[in-house]
């Protein structure tokens, strides 16, 4: 597993083939950072499905209203809903969406985000500027790169458990 720097801004993703350990960026986008570590900590991720997954694009999961494969998974609605929790306000920065980013993802309103985010399977600049960027995949990218393709996939990996790094 990656060295932890900061296990209080550090997430763990346990997928079917291993972990993957997310370094998030505080100083970069503090309300994104914070809303995925609440949203942690609840339990919220765990077992929500991977909804959309477009080869060499990106993995797209979070929908914790809709896509929890354990409680009411539906999947004609994954993809639509977010917490009980207010949207977020874009938090734009020059970070750019680079293999590994964790974007935030959102509906045409650039206010919209909430649980929903994505990792980019690679280098993705026409994104740059256009989504909030608020964290990076520092080991276990073999594993986000296994996870099954579709819009939805026919059968959906899921987070099947996610946790802060200060908590384990």
């Amino acid at each position: 597993m990656a060295d932890i720097k900061d296990p209080e801004n550090t997430i763990i993703v346990t997928l079917k083939d291993g972990d993957v350990v997310i370094q998030l960026l505080p100083d970069v986008a503090p309300q994104h950072c914070d809303r995925m570590k609440t949203l942690v900590r609840n339990g919220d991720y765990d077992n929500v499905a991977f909804h959309r997954v477009i080869d060499g694009f990106m993995a797209q999961t979070g929908d914790v209203a809709n896509a929890n494969m354990e409680k009411d998974y539906n999947p004609g609605s994954a993809g639509t809903g977010g917490s009980d929790m207010p949207d977020l306000p874009a938090e734009f920065s020059k970070i750019p969406h680079a293999r590994g980013s964790i974007g935030a993802a959102r509906s045409a309103n650039p206010n919209s985000a909430n649980s929903q985010f994505f990792i980019n399977f690679k280098d993705n600049d026409f994104l740059n500027g256009q989504y909030t960027v608020y964290g990076q995949v520092i080991s276990g990218m073999d594993h986000v790169d296994a996870i099954m393709k579709g819009e939805p996939p026919a059968n959906p990996d899921r987070m099947i458990s996610v946790k802060v790094a200060a908590d384990v």
